[in-house]
């Protein structure tokens, strides 16, 4: 395939209902994708759009987030759709309170159809859960704060 080829694909599929493309041949690959994956870096989270905290439970959390500066991350290693739960009427790997340990599996990412257990590569508490599941997540997306210890 030269430069005009792809050109001609991608055109080609921005005209087309089609919302995914990959393409593999010898020594040629390509991954065409309308499909957004929102960001939402922790700074810049809307809040207008979450359930409003109770009084009683605002001094927990404020209290909480001092401690949330040196929490670790678990990073997505590939773009796919994140599963928490192994199966969908079964209850999550972690939620927020949970302890694991290292190499414990918190989820699931699904890219080409192949499943991939994500270990935790810390041991402590997991203090924020950072998708919901069936979110598509982008290369090194944090999924999980987890406070070692």
């Amino acid at each position: 395939m030269d430069f005009n080829d792809v050109k001609k694909l991608m055109e080609d599929f921005n005209n087309s209902p089609t919302r995914e493309l990959e393409i593999t041949t010898d020594g040629f690959h390509i991954h065409l994708s309308k499909n957004e994956a929102p960001f939402i870096s922790q700074d810049n989270k809307n809040y207008a759009d979450s359930p409003a905290i109770e009084a009683s439970d605002e001094s927990i959390v404020s209290s909480k987030n001092d401690d949330l500066d040196d929490a670790s991350l678990i990073k997505s290693p590939m773009v796919g759709t994140v599963y928490l739960q192994p199966e969908p009427e079964k209850a999550a790997y972690v939620s927020v309170g949970s302890h694991v340990h290292k190499g414990d599996v918190v989820c699931i990412i699904e890219a080409m159809k192949m499943m991939t257990e994500i270990k935790s590569e810390y041991a402590g508490e997991v203090v924020e859960v950072l998708v919901d599941n069936e979110d598509l997540v982008e290369f090194d997306q944090p999924l999980f704060k987890i406070k070692e210890g």
